[in-house]
């Protein structure tokens, strides 16, 4: 799975690249986005349902997320 690091960018920043590294990986595959941004957290989740991608993961630690999405 390949990995996006977001830490220390804030809104709409996470969103852009979470979706420009979709963009790049075959249906089916899974990325790993991290984010510190509080933006980020809603704008993922809203991305992946209005794009269809599945959302495996979802973790908040201390205001540091981890996302798991498999693209559709």
């Amino acid at each position: 799975e390949d990995t996006l690091d977001c830490y220390g960018l804030f809104c709409p920043e996470p969103l852009f690249q979470t979706r420009e590294m979709i963009d790049k990986v075959e249906s089916g595959e899974v990325i790993e986005v991290l984010a510190d941004d509080p933006a980020a957290e809603e704008d993922i989740k809203r991305f992946c349902n209005r794009a269809g991608h599945r959302l495996i993961l979802f973790e908040n630690k201390d205001g540091e997320f981890r996302f798991l999405i498999q693209k559709k």
